[in-house]
């Protein structure tokens, strides 16, 4: 379900996929949630560093997997997560303005313009 406003189901949801992709060993460089006024919805943005090397494919079924064991949690469906590479532009974008640390921030970005680029809302976990 690809939600229009972001909640704070949703928002615990992102968190709780984080620290079990953390507590996996999987290393996520970006994890934010961005909304798209094109298309009127948000998803939740993963990136790996890896991604290039693997393809988005193996990205995918390392957060299917993540998925299956918070299965009766707080956490997002498969279908509202996309996978960015590394050096997408919206990720290099946002990495201009924030950075955080390795740990989960919960940081609000609306309505912003970097670069000339309007960012129309986000709500940022890491950013590295």
């Amino acid at each position: 379900m690809v939600a229009n406003i972001l909640t704070e189901e949703l928002i615990n949801g992102g968190k709780n996929l984080l620290q079990e992709l953390d507590a996996s060993g999987i290393k996520v460089n970006a994890a934010l949630w961005f909304y798209f006024p094109e298309e009127g919805f948000w998803k939740l943005m993963l990136s790996f560093p890896n991604v290039e090397k693997e393809g988005p494919k193996a990205a995918y079924v390392r957060v299917q997997k993540a998925l299956f064991k918070l299965k009766g949690t707080q956490a997002p469906a498969l279908d509202d997560i996309t996978i960015a590479r590394p050096n997408a532009p919206l990720v290099q974008l946002l990495k201009i303005a924030i950075r955080t640390g390795p740990g989960i921030s919960g940081i609000r970005f609306s309505n912003n313009v970097i670069n000339g680029q309007l960012i129309p809302d986000a709500y940022i976990y890491r950013l590295t």
